[in-house]
């Protein structure tokens, strides 16, 4: 028996088991199990999604393209950009702009977009593809420096990447709200507010990746809503199904929709799509989803524990070998650092993140492991006494773990 303090992948917020989501397969599986979303032949259920998605979102109007994943739908996304930026007249307005430590999927344009150094395993990333700083305050932060004016570096750096590459060469910027495979890792004060009057000056798009962040992961629908954003397009995945059906969404705002249909009447239609993309028994299963996550009061518990969760890691911080407790809504990290004075890590043959995670789920807890963080994000419908459970378990084998590596020299 475990308790899994992760949602599986981020995803399965309502749990393994919920009675509604696996009565809604069953009921669709057996009404329409399965067709594609292409050629104007769509399923209800897809049409129904689309219109519950826009009214969900922070948009007033739009469009949705579903594929299978969050990395399908960022490539999708990237195609969208250089096909209706041709169209306008700019082919040459085809740099996307991501950040280090973001993640954005293992497709080619998604791995190229994620900035991880593991990607120079696969020569990645191709061509055009730009990584600007990182916002993380406590790792990048220099000596004397507030966060407050950590933040305005990281916009005026980006300005000056973009002013380096070209403006007129940038087809968007893609970000997380909080970076989420990157190690939870939520941005300096400020840091979206001074990065969006940039974008519009240069007309740079801002896509909010919401893979991880969207449908209540926060403690809002949105990420963007936690971070005042106003992105012009939207990418979901996780948690629209609750990890019950692999699903992606492209979310485009009313502006960009319009752009979009004007390029795909000019070459006649837009040349991609996938065969599972819109599938009825997926979009059965987030309509669901999506009524649970609102109406169930997921989100509410998600705000109620907060407090509970970002409290049970800030206490970590006592720990000699805990650098940083951070997090928002129920996702969070602990960093493990050799020295918190200085911030410097362990050495990775110890793999100090490895050990902690197979300790715990030696114990029945599944966290896991991120370099030299353990990463949590449980499913919305924790409750106070499985969180005493995730902590309990967690002090004693971080204790245990930071014993052994004391004993190591």
């Amino acid at each position: 028996k475990y308790l899994d303090a992760n949602s599986g992948l981020w995803n399965a917020c309502a749990g393994f088991d919920h009675p509604g989501l696996i009565e809604v397969a069953q009921k669709q599986y057996a009404k329409f199990a399965g067709y594609h979303s292409l050629f104007g032949r769509l399923p209800e259920e897809t049409l129904e999604l689309s219109d519950k998605i826009i009214e969900v979102s922070p948009f007033d109007d739009g469009r949705v393209f579903f594929c299978n994943s969050g990395s399908e739908a960022n490539d999708t996304m990237i195609k969208m950009l250089w096909m209706l930026n041709a169209r306008k007249g700019n082919p040459q307005k085809r740099k996307i702009i991501t950040r280090i430590n973001g993640y954005h999927g293992v497709t080619l344009g998604a791995a190229s977009m994620t900035g991880k150094p593991y990607n120079e395993e696969f020569q990645l990333p191709l061509d055009g593809f730009i990584h600007a700083d990182c916002p993380h305050y406590w790792k990048f932060g220099k000596e004397d420096e507030t966060e407050d004016d950590f933040s305005k570096r990281m916009a005026n750096n980006l300005e000056n990447l973009i002013l380096k590459e070209g403006a007129e060469t940038i087809a968007g910027f893609f970000a997380e709200p909080v970076m989420g495979a990157g190690g939870v890792i939520p941005p300096s004060n400020g840091y979206f507010d001074l990065i969006q009057p940039i974008l519009k000056k240069y007309n740079i798009p801002f896509i909010a990746d919401e893979v991880i962040c969207g449908f209540g992961r926060t403690g809002n629908l949105w990420g963007s809503q936690t971070y005042n954003i106003q992105p012009d397009i939207l990418i979901a995945s996780k948690c629209i199904t609750s990890g019950f059906f692999p699903l992606g969404a492209v979310i485009l705002g009313e502006k960009m929709t319009q752009e979009m249909m004007e390029a795909s009447y000019k070459a006649e239609e837009f040349f991609h799509g996938f065969t599972a993309g819109g599938h009825p028994v997926g979009c059965a299963l987030a309509l669901e989803a999506i009524d649970i996550i609102i109406n169930e009061k997921m989100i509410e518990n998600v705000r109620n524990l907060e407090p509970i969760f970002m409290g049970g890691l800030k206490k970590f911080e006592e720990l000699e070998f805990i650098g940083e407790a951070r997090g928002i809504g129920l996702m969070g990290a602990l960093e493990m650092v050799h020295d918190k004075k200085t911030k410097t890590p362990f050495d990775g043959s110890i793999s100090i993140g490895e050990r902690i995670a197979n300790q715990c789920i030696e114990n029945g807890l599944i966290c896991r492991p991120l370099g030299p963080s353990i990463v949590l994000c449980p499913p919305f419908i924790t409750t106070e006494d499985e969180m005493g459970i995730i902590f309990e378990t967690l002090d004693k084998m971080l204790r245990k773990v930071f014993d052994e590596v004391k004993s190591l020299g």
